[in-house]
């Protein structure tokens, strides 16, 4: 097995939603609109919610941030945490608004008594806190102790605020270490790990745009998992939030630790390819990407290895000279024109969607 034996952490509750313990690893993400603008950040919740994302954090910059947090949380069911810097007073604010979780920087909160009396507030109202440590915003004692955000700074701010919420009896809470450098990310996460069984949400700070992004995410956060490490992942791209949510189930996928939607097996095409591959993988990528059950459809462009990937698959086609060979479970169905295809797949798919809920 790719990925070692979870460690155990704790149990935690983020609204309704369970974190830690015996339960999946979490996808969320964050929305880049100004919280303040209450419509469009709803519209983009639903669409983070439609392709799969289970927590969404939000910016809360002011009090109107703060307030308008409150009316997005009337409408919508997903678990909403304000994120917050600098000013405790905000955070305090966004719980009586309704927030379920909290995540502070105690880099910037501005000390152990300001992180206690967020924790006081979140403890009134049911909420999470996260305590969020980026390498970018480090405590000064620690800085000037360690002499960078190396990942033994970055574990002794967690394990201060741990200590500290500890001691107050305070235990809804998980951690995030987040640096933009993948090895120290991956360092920082293990030695926190080995000191608390407090649940670890991981990412990459300031990952980058989409192809850099997602391969510095993709080892960042799966070199931690693979370690058994982790409870929630966000991956963080200068890019529309929804990809955020489409790769960091690709990440858990190809590591065997969750399957939603379907899983698309392409060629990368060569002299031999006779139809228009990449198209029609767009297409089919387009046209099956509201389906949250877990399927395998193989996209092939060639009879080198295409008809063997597509009887493999749940479902599949092997192109040929402007046709292409349909298959379902193993089995040779039919032949269609290039022009069919994709309708011929969809097909496919709301049927063998349509008979698992009909059992």
């Amino acid at each position: 097995m790719l990925t070692a034996s979870r460690r155990v952490s704790r149990e935690i509750r983020l609204g309704g939603l369970g974190i830690g313990g015996d339960n999946p690893i979490r996808v969320q993400s964050m929305t880049n609109t100004d919280t303040r603008d209450v419509a469009a950040t709803l519209e983009q919740i639903g669409r983070l919610e439609r392709a799969g994302c289970e927590v969404v954090r939000a910016a809360v910059v002011d009090r109107k941030a703060a307030e308008a947090l409150g009316r997005i949380k009337a409408r919508t069911t997903l678990p909403l945490v304000a994120d917050i810097h600098f000013d405790h007073r905000l955070a305090l604010e966004a719980l009586k608004r309704g927030a379920d979780g909290v995540r502070i920087n105690p880099g910037n909160i501005g000390g152990e008594e300001k992180l206690l009396k967020v924790a006081e507030g979140a403890e009134r109202t049911g909420a999470c806190l996260r305590v969020g440590v980026n390498a970018g915003s480090l405590e000064k004692d620690i800085l000037a102790r360690f002499g960078r955000p190396s990942p033994e700074a970055l574990a002794e701010s967690a394990l201060r605020s741990v200590r500290a919420l500890e001691r107050e009896g305070f235990l809804n809470f998980k951690v995030s270490l987040k640096s933009s450098s993948v090895e120290e990310n991956v360092a920082a996460a293990a030695l926190f790990a080995a000191r608390s069984e407090a649940p670890l949400h991981l990412g990459l700070t300031e990952a980058g745009p989409l192809i850099p992004g997602v391969v510095k995410s993709a080892l960042g956060i799966g070199l931690i998992l693979v370690k058994g490490i982790g409870e929630t992942i966000r991956v963080s791209l200068t890019r529309d939030p929804v990809e955020e949510v489409k790769v960091g189930y690709e990440i858990l996928r190809a590591l065997g630790l969750r399957r939603r939607g379907v899983e698309i097996i392409s060629c990368p095409t060569c002299g031999r390819t006779e139809i228009d591959l990449f198209s029609l993988v767009e297409e089919v990528e387009r046209s099956l990407a509201h389906v949250v059950e877990d399927l395998t459809v193989a996209v092939m462009g060639c009879v080198v290895n295409g008809p063997g990937e597509a009887r493999e698959a749940d479902l599949g086609v092997a192109g040929g000279r402007g046709s292409g060979l349909i298959f379902s479970r193993g089995e040779k169905i039919r032949k269609v024109s290039e022009a069919e295809i994709v309708p011929a797949l969809v097909a496919e798919v709301e049927a063998r969607i349509g008979s698992r809920t009909e059992k």
